[in-house]
């Protein structure tokens, strides 16, 4: 041990306090996210340590990383992660179009990668839970964004590439916006 801060240690056992304590695994998904928040990539001693925290098996803290695609395996993230949801919902009100104009606007090819300035990182996303919305996607984990047109997909890459970003817009806000 000894990778975390006392203060990520803090929150996972913050979030561990929610379930039952022989059920502190529960935590797993909350834990990952605050040891990302710390090193912006999940290592396998970050999960290892992030297991032994938690009190479980190694191999179940690398099952849910690597199943969740939120969680960042390599070191090669931009600033800004942007993830699509390109689930059924999300590809019929025009993800496919939205992720290549996106791809486009952040200089990349194709998902996973990263624009040669290291500001966007564009992956493609499983559901986001805002099928209404359609289409959406996650900037840092942190930011949803709905009804992505390609003219509000200009907008976030301007605002985002100027570095006057809110942390956090919940979808309601950008629908609101829309309207």
């Amino acid at each position: 041990m000894g990778l975390l801060s006392a203060q990520s240690l803090e929150r996972i056992e913050r979030e561990c306090s929610k379930y039952p304590p022989e059920q502190r695994q529960s935590a797993v998904m909350s834990a990952l996210a605050i040891a990302q928040d710390q090193y912006h990539v999940l290592t396998n001693e970050v999960m290892e340590e992030v297991a032994t925290v938690l009190r479980m098996p190694p191999v179940w803290v690398y099952e849910v990383a690597t199943f969740y695609n939120m969680y960042n395996l390599k070191p090669s993230i931009g600033r800004f992660k942007v993830t699509i949801c390109t689930n059924l919902p999300c590809a019929l009100s025009g993800a496919e179009q939205a992720a290549k104009h996106l791809m486009k606007r952040c200089g990349v090819h194709a998902f996973g990668e990263t624009s040669a300035d290291g500001r966007f990182t564009v992956k493609e996303g499983e559901c986001m839970g805002a099928c209404g919305d359609a289409p959406v996607l996650l900037v840092n984990n942190k930011r949803m964004c709905s009804f992505m047109s390609d003219e509000k997909i200009d907008a976030l890459v301007d605002e985002l590439a100027s570095g006057t970003v809110l942390e956090r817009t919940t979808a309601a806000q950008h629908q609101g916006a829309d309207k």
